[in-house]
C-alpha cells in the first residue's frame, strides 16, 4: 500500500513538472509588421497595333527600364510587359510581351 502511495505520489510530480512552463514561453510572440514594397501602377492607355501600353505610377515610385511586370484584371494575370521609356512625369511607355491589357488594368513587379 506504501509502495503504491509513493508511485502515484511520483507520477503526480512528474505530470506537474511537463506541465510547468516559463513565464516567457507563455507569452505570445509579438508579429512583425513589414511594409509592402510592392511597385503597383496602372494602364492609362495601350495600343494594341504596335502593343504598347502607357504606364503610371505613384509620385517617387517608378519602374526602371528594362523591368518586366505583370498585368492584372480583376486579380488575375493577363499579361506581362517590359519596360522600355520613353518617360514623362509619372507615366512611361512599356511593349506588351506576353497577353494583354487594357486602359485601367493594374500592373505589379513580380
Amino acid at each position: 500500500m506504501r509502495c503504491l502511495l509513493y508511485l502515484m505520489l511520483g507520477a503526480g510530480v512528474v505530470l506537474a513538472a511537463g506541465c510547468a512552463q516559463p513565464n516567457a514561453a507563455r507569452a505570445k510572440p509579438t508579429p512583425i509588421v513589414m511594409p509592402d514594397t510592392t511597385l503597383v501602377g496602372k494602364v492609362v492607355s495601350v495600343n494594341t497595333t504596335l502593343r504598347f501600353a502607357v504606364l503610371n505610377f505613384p509620385v517617387g515610385r517608378m519602374a526602371q527600364v528594362g523591368q518586366v511586370l505583370n498585368v492584372y484584371r480583376n486579380d488575375l494575370k493577363v499579361g506581362e510587359v517590359k519596360v522600355s521609356g520613353p518617360q514623362r512625369d509619372d507615366n512611361i511607355v512599356a511593349d506588351i510581351s506576353t497577353g494583354e491589357a487594357q486602359a485601367g488594368d493594374e500592373v505589379k513587379d513580380r
